[in-house]
């Protein structure tokens, strides 16, 4: 790592930051050692020679432009008849060395962008990243739009950079070498002293790529902080209009449609003048790239044109070094032609990088690899909370003290008042709350379930989505179809083969009682019940409890919130109590007085963990 901290080297956005190119270099350079080193290697070392031979022909192209227009100017039919037979050899030439460029080239751009997807992708799901990311201090905007687009244009643009870095110091050492061979030497005459300019096409050449160039970055200053200010703004108006969609119902049955589509017409704003900031950076840019363009093919001809009245070069010669000149310039001006593409790929780097260090902190944040909740094994097959404390991200107490002991076959009735923590306590259970302090126990390969009001069915094949928790063992036709059995949805049994995006195509009550058969498929040891039922009336909540008790007689069931016909059903009650101002604490209480508890709304927890 740069020894500038992370957050340091990224706060000038407008400057290309060397820290930050070379952090993303090191983590992308890993493409070229480990599994994916040989065939990396091969792709690298393919591609290279497949550019070496681009310029024998490019050469060879030359060298048939003097050929002709010498044999032309000469009028010498019979080289003009063996130049125009050799011209289709050449031409084959070129396109079968442009192929396998390309093949080549886009095979490494899209091995290389798989290989770092991979890896961000892995980690980002690792520790339930994704997850806790959302619930970090700092955050991280768009983290997905980071790995598919970013790493997408911070992957392709450079294999381009390098191909033409390595072009141009091939063609320019090259095509140096025919300015000076052919252009000679230029004899000039300023009053009465003769003065000879050696290699003076060279001169023309290097003096003319070097000023063009210097102009660019000059030009175009603000461009790459103007691009990574305008990704980011993409990024943010595509949030907002998927988190509209997914909350559509929601927005249509309180008539917030005139709200949402006044942020959307905010957020694009915005992006609008994002934009039309780059394109006043670019059209700086093009300023310079589009004079460039029309100078290159005049300056040669009117360097040369004074040997060629003096009868020293032919027009062939002439021709040669005009495409001599040309080649050089592209080598030379690789930076004018590239500057827009770099200040893009620049950005994107940017934000690779940025999502990498987030990574980092969440970690930091949440314990890394010593989180203050210990986790560990029973050897009693309970479940133990061992003087279990909650805070929040930023310090703050949630659940004071929580000590208890639950056996197999438990019905926990988990109760409080709204805030007192009762979500941040099953998130702790599950493993997925890492702040505070003491341990949680569970049975050896405990396996947890959960069911809340806004279940997750996998889009795809339904079979697949209710058997996406299941055991290999029990991935059987016959397990689904029994679930589905014993909670009244025997009417999907045809459609299991059935693909859809099940969490938007099915009504609350439908997704929940696939949820309930996703989860006997799954057979937990611990099941969590938060909002799970809550799409149901109470005799029919009643009735898919029971049978969740009958078919998982040994799981530990946890319920929060529900109808109060549940409590009896139940054989535990626990309750988050609070005393004045203090966090609350666990205590158990009996439940032949569930009094102020038993009405706890369902799902009244969720979001980010009872920070009210």
């Amino acid at each position: 790592m740069s020894d500038i901290p992370p957050q340091e080297a990224l706060t000038s956005p407008g400057v290309i930051d060397r820290a930050t190119v070379n952090r993303f270099n090191r983590f992308a350079a890993g493409f070229w050692s480990g599994p994916s080193g040989r065939m990396a290697w091969l792709l690298t070392f393919g591609l290279a020679g497949f550019l070496v031979l681009k310029l024998i022909v490019d050469v060879a192209t030359n060298s048939w432009n003097r050929w002709f227009f010498d044999a032309l100017e000469n009028r010498d039919g019979s080289t003009l008849l063996v130049a125009g037979i050799a011209f289709p050899i050449l031409v084959v030439g070129i396109a079968a060395v442009g192929v396998g460029i390309v093949r080549t080239r886009e095979t490494l751009q899209v091995r290389w962008r798989e290989w770092i997807t991979a890896r961000l992708l892995d980690s980002w799901l690792a520790r339930q990243r994704f997850y806790r990311m959302g619930l970090s201090a700092q955050g991280m905007p768009n983290p997905e739009y980071r790995i598919s687009d970013d790493v997408r244009m911070a992957t392709e643009p450079l294999v381009d950079f390098a191909i033409g870095l390595f072009t141009a110091l091939l063609s320019a050492s090259t095509f140096v070498g025919i300015l000076w061979s052919v252009g000679g030497s230029l004899n000039v005459t300023i009053g009465s002293v003769d003065l000879t300019v050696p290699a003076f096409m060279v001169i023309g050449a290097l003096v003319y790529g070097v000023v063009a160039s210097s102009l660019v970055p000059i030009a175009g200053r603000q461009l790459a902080g103007a691009a990574a200010a305008k990704n980011e703004a993409e990024a943010r108006f595509r949030f907002e209009m998927i988190h509209l969609r997914e909350n559509a119902e929601a927005v249509v049955l309180s008539h917030a449609e005139p709200s949402a589509r006044a942020r959307l017409e905010r957020t694009y704003r915005g992006l609008v003048a994002d934009w039309l900031h780059v394109v006043r950076q670019h059209g700086n840019v093009t300023w310079v790239m589009n004079a460039n363009t029309a100078l290159i093919p005049v300056v040669p001809l009117l360097l040369a044109t004074p040997k060629y009245l003096s009868g020293d070069l032919s027009l062939g010669e002439v021709v040669q070094l005009a495409s001599a000149f040309f080649q050089v310039q592209i080598a030379i001006s690789w930076l004018v032609d590239n500057y827009w593409r770099i200040a893009e790929w620049y950005a994107s780097a940017r934000r690779v990088v940025e999502l990498i260090d987030a990574y980092d902190e969440t970690d930091a944040e949440c314990g890394g690899d010593a989180p203050a909740i210990a986790r560990g094994v029973s050897d009693d097959g309970l479940v133990h909370l061992a003087n279990l404390r909650l805070t929040d991200a930023s310090g703050r107490l949630v659940v004071g003290h929580a000590d208890a002991k639950f056996a197999p076959g438990d019905r926990i009735w988990l109760s409080g008042d709204a805030g007192t923590g009762k979500t941040s306590l099953l998130r702790a259970i599950a493993g997925i709350w890492q702040w505070g302090s003491g341990g949680v126990l569970l049975p050896v390969n405990a396996r947890i379930g959960f069911l809340s009001a806004q279940p997750f069915l996998p889009a795809g094949r339904l079979r697949d989505a209710l058997l996406s928790m299941a055991l290999p063992e029990r991935r059987s036709d016959e397990v689904v179809i029994s679930a589905l059995q014993a909670f009244g949805a025997s009417a999907f049994v045809s459609r299991l083969d059935e693909k859809g995006r099940w969490d938007q195509a099915l009504a609350p009550h439908d997704r929940q009682r696939l949820a309930l058969v996703q989860v006997l498929c799954s057979c937990p040891e611990i099941l969590m019940i938060e909002g799970g039922l809550s799409a149901f009336d109470q005799p029919a909540q009643i009735n898919f409890f029971e049978t969740l008790t009958q078919l998982l007689p040994k799981a530990v069931i946890i319920t929060v919130g529900g109808a109060a016909g549940l409590v009896p059903l139940h054989n535990r009650h626990f309750e988050l109590v609070r005393h004045g101002a203090e966090a609350a604490s666990l205590a158990e209480q009996g439940l032949a007085q569930p009094a102020n508890t038993m009405q706890v709304a369902a799902g009244e927890d969720n979001g980010r963990g009872d920070e009210g």
